[in-house]
């Protein structure tokens, strides 16, 4: 017996288990909408003073979450964001200044954490490239324009030529 039949063990046993692993991924699938929810801040962060919350907006809004690409930290939901929003807190009221707040979590997760990136070597592109790219661009637009005027030009009257 091979066990390709129509009733074999195997065509059995693969009968039985069907269900039985559909019984089991259900509830995965069912609970992985749940999961995905953005955890609530369970202690919201309490300031000494209105100076303290106004430096602190201030400078989670130039901070980038480190998931969500395009949010801000103070706009972010994310875990990590509120994670690094009380770090943020935390290294204030050690007394650092913003550079260095700025500074210690360039150094954990990168310049992508900046909004703007300081002007050095690696970001000129990033600083200059879009003007670069205008230049570039008025050139050829510049260059299409007088060549199409120069061909379209009507050609010099000849007064030699009688009518």
């Amino acid at each position: 017996m091979s066990g390709r039949g129509k009733n074999s063990p195997r065509r059995a046993a693969t009968r039985l288990l069907r269900p039985l692993l559909f019984a089991l991924l259900l509830p995965l699938a069912l609970a992985a909408p749940l999961a995905a929810q953005p955890a609530s801040d369970p202690v919201p962060l309490s300031f000494n003073d209105s100076g303290e919350e106004q430096r602190f907006h201030a400078l989670v809004a130039e901070l980038r979450c480190v998931m969500c690409q395009n949010q801000s930290l103070a706009d972010s939901n994310a875990q990590i964001a509120q994670d690094l929003r009380r770090e943020v807190l935390e290294l204030m009221r050690q007394g650092k200044d913003d550079a260095e707040i700025k500074d210690f979590l360039v150094a954990r997760y990168g310049e992508f954490v900046l909004y703007r990136p300081q002007v050095e070597s690696k970001t000129w592109l990033l600083w200059f490239g879009p003007a670069l790219v205008l230049l570039a661009g008025g050139f050829v637009v510049a260059r299409i324009v007088r060549q199409r005027s120069a061909a379209s030009a009507p050609a010099p009257a000849d007064d030699e030529q009688e009518w």
